[in-house]
């Protein structure tokens, strides 16, 4: 269980997680060393699971992002399962969720420009076993974009 220190350590690290153990430790208000013995427990344990760089899309040629519904013909074990590892080998692929309601699978992709997500769109997304129809929705403008979430 969590208590309130923990949770400050996530939403600081959240916000900014190069911070040395140092800052963090002054941020929390916490001494350097439980804090570096705290960050180690939600390590360990699970709660932070990583740490990334954020970059930009448009100075690696990545301008474009898209949304796609996907629907498959059938909705099998085998189908499913086929279609998500097919998904995790697409770099182009930033997230695939599967949902409920009208269609299967909801994807995030981000490429170039819409030459290139025809491409991607005929090359590879609906080239995949079971897929039988897909919505694409180009995005216009980012009006929020967020990495972490409220804790």
């Amino acid at each position: 269980m969590l208590d309130d220190l923990d949770l400050k350590i996530c939403r600081v690290l959240q916000q900014d997680g190069r911070l040395s153990n140092a800052d963090l430790a002054r941020a929390i208000h916490l001494s350097p060393a439980a804090c570096f013995d705290r960050v180690k427990r939600l390590r360990r344990e699970g709660y932070i699971t990583g740490f990334a760089a954020l970059l930009d899309p448009e100075k690696f040629d990545r301008g474009l992002l898209v949304f796609v519904q996907v629907l498959l013909d059938r909705t099998t074990p085998d189908a499913f399962s086929n279609f998500a590892a097919a998904v995790r080998n697409m770099p182009e692929v930033l997230e695939c969720h599967m949902v409920a309601g009208g269609f299967d699978y909801l994807v995030k992709a981000r490429v170039k420009d819409m030459a290139e997500y025809r491409r991607f769109l005929g090359d590879a997304l609906v080239s995949l076993p079971s897929v039988r129809e897909t919505h694409t929705y180009a995005v216009m403008e980012e009006v929020k974009a967020q990495v972490g979430f409220g804790i």
